[in-house]
Formats: C-alpha cells, structure tokens, sequence
C-alpha cells in the first residue's frame, strides 16, 4: 500500500511539471470562408472583361452601355452577371455589357460572323453603347442651341392623338379639314324672293336655288355581338381583368401593356399548354370587338403568318406570331414576349438628345433586314414609326410589331391619311402611286428621331407636312405633281406652294403662295454639328455616311429611294 500511494504521487508530480499538451486537432473538411463581396464581384468583372476582349477584337475596350427588354426567340442571353431588370430601371444610364444581335450568318464557320460575311451579318461591333458619351453628348445639346427649327421631342410624341384626328379624315377619303360628318339628304330652297309676286316685273332670268345639306354625325362600326356584356366598353375595347385565364386557362393575364386604335394588349403567362411552354410569358393583341376592327385582325393574322413562313429561322426581325384564338366576342393575337419600344428607348437613354451612333446603326441593319423579307413577300408595312418596334429585354434585338395596316403592295388606294403623319411619304399625301418605298421614307423619319431624340417633320396637318418636306429636300419635280391626284390642291398652275396659314389676328385659315426650289435647311445642315465642336476623322465619316442614308431614304420621288437592298450595302451599315 505504502508502495502503491508513492508511486500515485510520484505520477501526479510529474504531470505537474510537465508544460499542457496542446490539444487534440481534428482533420474535418470544413469550407473555406467566401472572400468579401467586393473582392467577388472584382473578380467576376475582371473575368467578364477578359471574355468580351477575347471576342471583341479591337473594340473591347469599349464600354457598353445597354438596357433592359423582352426577348424574341432570337434574343441574346446576358452574360452571368447580368444585373436584374428592376436594377437597370432604377439606373437609366447604368453601363451593362452585352453582345449583339445573333443576325444570320452567326452560327456558321467561326468568329462572330463565320468566315464569310454576308449582307444579313451585323457590321456593328460585339457592344454597342444606347447612350451618347460625353463628346456626343456635347454635340447633340450644342445642335438643339444651334438649331433654327421648333421641334418636336421624340421622347413624349403621342402618336394616338394625331391618329385619331386623322382616322376621322381617312373616313372621308378627303384632304380638308372638315368636321366629321356626313351628308344623310339635300333639298332645294327657295329664298323668299323667289317667290312669286303679281307686282314683279317680268324676268326671264333662270332663278338661283340653294341646296340646304342636312349633316349627322358619323357613326360608330357594328359591334360584332349584338349584344355587349361587360367583356367590352361602349368603344369596343376589352375591358381588362387582372389575374383573368383566356383561353380556357391556357394563358393568365398579369399586366396591362396599352391601348391603342385597333386594340389593347396585355402581358399574360402560359398556366398550361404544348411541353415546356408553363411558365412562359406572351403578349396577346385582344382586337376591339368591331366588324370593321376584326376584319382587319384577321388580315393582320394572314399577313403574320405568310411572313412566318418565309422567315422559319426568324433571323429577318419581324414579330412572331404564335397563335390565335376568341376570348367573349374579341379576336386575340398571341406574339412573342418582347418588351420596351424604341420611343421608350429614345425617352430612357437618349430625351431630345439621341441615342449613341452605334446603337443607330445597329437598329438600322436590323429594320432593314425586316424591309427586305416585307418586299420579298410583296407587302407594305404602312406604320413604320419607334412606337410599332419592339427590342428585347437587352435592348439589342428589335422586332417590327403591329401589321395591322398592312396589305399586299397591290391594294395600294389612294388614301391620303396611310401612316401616322410623321412618317407619312410624300406620295401619300399627294395622292401618288404608292408601294412599298413609302416604308422607307417611314425608316428615314425612325432613324432620324433615333440620332437626335427629335421629330423630323412635325407637320400639324398634311398642307403643313408639304411644306417641310420641301423646306428639307427642295421643290417636287412637275410629272410627280402633274401625276399626283391631289397635286392640285397643293400647288398652282405656275408650281408655287398653297401654304394654309392661320392667320395670327383673325385665327381664321388664309392661303398663301409659296415658292421654294432648293432646301432651306437640308439633312446635312441639320446634322452636322456646329464648328466649335470637333469631330475624330472615324466619327465624321460615320456621320456623312448617316447623313448620305437618310438622304435617300427620304428622297421625294419614291422611284430615286433607296431600297432594302441598297441599304443594307451601304457604306453606313456595312461601317
């Protein structure tokens, strides 16, 4: 025992002299801890930049500045660290990088246009830049100070009210103004001394009678159903319910996108339909209920899809279609889901100044790519303007929308109120043989307010629009006036302008002559900045290239336009 006890003691002396073990490790696989958020996001845009230089050739340098939209089937993906949509909205000069448009001619051979370029393959850089910097920028407000001309913001134009007042006239199938009327019967007066009176002497003279003309307002298109339940408004116009299941619970409305002449649209998503399609977000054109209305929905709908068929690869920038049905009266169109026009375009990164000059370019091959299946089917747009195209949700993919006052290039009646009025071809309101170049000098008018954030021609009236558009390209040659059914009412006998004026002190309507052989203010005078701002030799270039483009797309004779084809070669586009 006495052994045992020195032995314990002994023991524990030693454990207390001994220094403390360290203790005991365990090998777990433990992650390791994330580096900061800023060194995270450092990294990923060092990666991104790398990636767009590799692509980009010489302009990766270039920053991007882009925005959001809807995407067609065509549309580019935004790369991994794409910013969300509320983000960019919030931001509207907010610098996102993104590549361009998959135009035809992308998936063959390598590189980002294959080996051989052709004239569907985007002459624009891998990015393009939707807002001016700051030299642009610079020229563009030193432009509007120098300018001469009152114009228009393109940003806030509501192209709808000038399209009613006009609907009103293309009814008539008239060019003055009259109040919206009609002649329902005629009867013949006589004054009261006409009349027969024993004491007048005798008079051989034929008697003078006055036509009374009784008018009545027009009335509105036959509703198709005969009886209207509370699916329309007395208009015709589909009164939208949020969170309401069309089509037999295929689609569910979310948002309402807008109303205008011939229909509203709205934002729906796919609850059930073809695989993989559940979740999908469309936009249907509910057609107001009107037989007029729906006539020409389903015409829209035969147009769309002869379109659809010559373009199976949707590589020409033409909306797509994708089906059809009735909801309660109303016939409603199925499209793809895109999302801003490129009036909310101009209105977001470029109010009264314009947009960036590769951005422009861009749009331009695109529309013209559009132009060109619409004539190789042989059909006029007729209401080309920013508000009837759409760009996806990385607003580098744009899509030609609303065919609703399209038709085949045979059925061209003279109508003089075709086309919104500020893209109206001169043809038109002369009462000249039209066809499809009247969509041309509609692109010329697009592209001008694309670069300047201004109207081109702001006529307030057809009379009004004659007169700028010769005040911007000359007089009109005497065979196209000759020509023209309505050339008399322009013109006099001599060639001089019937200028309709208001006069300031009586506010009444006078017609004066007006003489005018060269341009007061031609294209290049309006574009070309003023001398204290000093433009790159590329810069300039690009800019006289521009300026020559839209030069023939709004030459007066449509014979000398420019066409679809011509364009797509020409020095601006191919750069």
């Amino acid at each position: 025992m006495i052994h045992e006890a020195r032995h314990l003691e002994s023991t524990l002396n030693e454990k207390k002299a001994s220094p403390k073990e360290p203790p005991i490790s365990l090998d777990l696989d433990l992650p390791v801890s994330p580096p900061p958020v800023e060194e995270d996001r450092a990294a990923r845009r060092a990666r991104r930049q790398a990636i767009m230089a590799k692509y980009a050739g010489t302009n990766s340098g270039i920053a991007s500045q882009v925005s959001p939209s809807p995407g067609p089937s065509s549309a580019v993906e935004p790369p991994p660290s794409m910013p969300s949509v509320s983000d960019i909205n919030s931001q509207p000069h907010s610098t996102v990088e993104t590549p361009i448009s998959p135009l035809a001619g992308r998936r063959e051979g390598s590189g980002l246009f294959g080996k051989r370029e052709s004239l569907s393959a985007s002459p624009t850089p891998g990015t393009f830049s939707l807002a001016k910097d700051e030299e642009q920028d610079k020229q563009a407000k030193a432009q509007i100070q120098d300018d001469l001309n009152e114009q228009i913001s393109a940003a806030d134009y509501d192209p709808n009210l000038d399209y009613r007042e006009d609907e009103q006239k293309r009814a008539r199938a008239v060019v003055d103004d009259q109040p919206d009327m009609e002649i329902v019967e005629e009867e013949e007066v006589e004054e009261e001394e006409d009349l027969d009176d024993m004491f007048a002497v005798s008079n051989t003279e034929k008697k003078i009678k006055k036509i009374k003309k009784v008018r009545k307002k027009r009335q509105a298109p036959a509703l198709i159903a005969t009886n209207l339940d509370s699916a329309a408004d007395s208009e015709g116009y589909y009164q939208i319910i949020l969170g309401e299941q069309l089509d037999g619970g295929r689609y569910q409305v979310f948002s309402s996108l807008g109303k205008g002449m011939f229909a509203n649209v709205v934002r729906a998503r796919v609850l059930h339909g073809e695989t993989g399609e559940a979740g999908k977000e469309v936009a249907i054109k509910i057609v107001r209920c009107q037989e007029s209305m729906h006539r020409a929905g389903l015409k829209e709908v035969q147009i769309l899809n002869k379109l659809k068929q010559a373009d199976p690869d949707d590589k020409k920038h033409i909306v797509r279609l994708e089906r059809t049905f009735e909801h309660r009266g109303h016939l409603c169109l199925v499209f793809e889901s895109l999302s801003m026009n490129l009036r909310e375009v101009v209105k977001r990164f470029g109010k009264d100044i314009g947009l960036n000059m590769k951005a422009v370019r861009a749009y331009a091959h695109q529309l013209f790519l559009a132009m060109s299946l619409l004539r190789k089917c042989n059909i006029m747009h007729a209401d080309i303007k920013p508000d009837n195209i759409l760009v996806n949700e990385q607003k580098t993919v744009l899509k030609l929308c609303d065919l609703g006052s399209a038709s085949d290039a045979s059925e061209n009646a003279i109508t003089p109120y075709l086309v919104s009025r500020f893209y109206r071809a001169p043809e038109i309101i002369l009462g000249y043989p039209y066809d499809p170049a009247l969509d041309m000098w509609s692109i010329g008018c697009t592209l001008y307010e694309l670069y300047t954030g201004k109207i081109m021609l702001p006529g307030h009236s057809n009379n009004h629009m004659v007169l700028l558009m010769m005040e911007l390209k000359g007089r009109f040659n005497t065979k196209m006036i000759r020509k023209a059914q309505f050339g008399q009412t322009y013109f006099d006998d001599l060639g001089a302008f019937l200028s309709v004026e208001q006069d300031k002190i009586t506010k009444t309507d006078v017609v004066k002559k007006v003489h005018i052989t060269n341009p007061k203010r031609d294209m290049k005078a309006r574009l070309m900045p003023p001398s204290s701002v000093k433009l790159k030799d590329d810069e300039m270039k690009s800019l006289l290239a521009f300026i020559d483009l839209l030069d023939k797309c709004t030459a007066l004779d449509p014979a000398k336009r420019i066409t679809p084809k011509e364009a797509l070669s020409h020095p601006f586009i191919r750069g």
